[in-house]
């Protein structure tokens, strides 16, 4: 297995993002982990792909599994950052409180870690509890 990590999503205001779901603008992303930023040197614009394994609300609930691959772009701004697009954050009603997790198969077409299992970013589960947050606001 490559790269398993659970991150926060992180972003701008669900007001704003509802709009900027619909313009296509940068509304929400998360970053990668450190060592798969440095060992594969991630510009603005690469491609990182893998696997969508969960969803996790504000409250620390599991509230999808998808399962599904995915093909999302480094920002354009630095590569450490990954840019979750305008079709998942309306499927999926993200705001910048919640949590995904997820697996990082590849970087462009180059496998991340092949043959091993690294597990280096993981927001603990008791962390996940939220005091504060604001509800999805659909665009």
């Amino acid at each position: 297995m490559p790269e398993k990590c659970r991150v926060s999503v992180c972003g701008f205001d669900p007001m704003l993002v509802r709009g900027y779901v619909k313009t296509g603008y940068r509304a929400l992303w998360w970053y990668l982990p450190d060592d798969v930023y440095n060992d594969f040197k991630v510009q603005p614009g690469d491609k990182v792909i893998g696997r969508l394994l969960a969803v996790y609300n504000p409250k620390g609930e599991k509230t999808a599994e998808p399962n599904e691959d995915f093909r999302w772009e480094a920002s354009k701004e630095t590569g450490y950052a990954v840019v979750l697009p305008p079709e998942v954050i309306t499927k999926y009603e993200l705001t910048e409180f919640h949590f995904i997790e997820l697996v990082i198969n590849k970087i462009n077409e180059a496998d991340v870690y092949p043959g091993e299992e690294k597990k280096t970013k993981w927001w603990p589960k008791e962390k996940m509890k939220l005091s504060y947050f604001l509800p999805y606001a659909a665009p």
